[in-house]
């Protein structure tokens, strides 16, 4: 997997008196990416929740889980669960 630290601007964050917290991601992408022509999701795991973007579109909507369920899902992928 490749990394790519991204910072964001808190959203309890104003535009007033420099008051601003930054939080960074650290994004992942799987290795299989190239394989895929593009369509890839990036990942960035944290202790409690797990983001999850388009790497097309990484300004774009995210999705958040909860890292115990990501882990479930993680799991149910590695062990063949959703194959054809």
């Amino acid at each position: 997997m490749t990394a790519t630290l991204r910072w964001f601007t808190s959203s309890h964050s104003t535009d007033t008196g420099g008051n601003c917290v930054e939080v960074a991601y650290d994004w992942h992408t799987s290795s299989h990416s190239s394989q895929a022509g593009g369509n890839c999701i990036e990942v960035a795991a944290h202790q409690t929740a797990v983001h999850v973007r388009d790497s097309k579109d990484p300004d774009g909507p995210m999705l958040t889980f909860p890292a115990g369920s990501w882990a479930v899902f993680v799991n149910h992928v590695n062990s063949g669960g959703f194959a054809h």
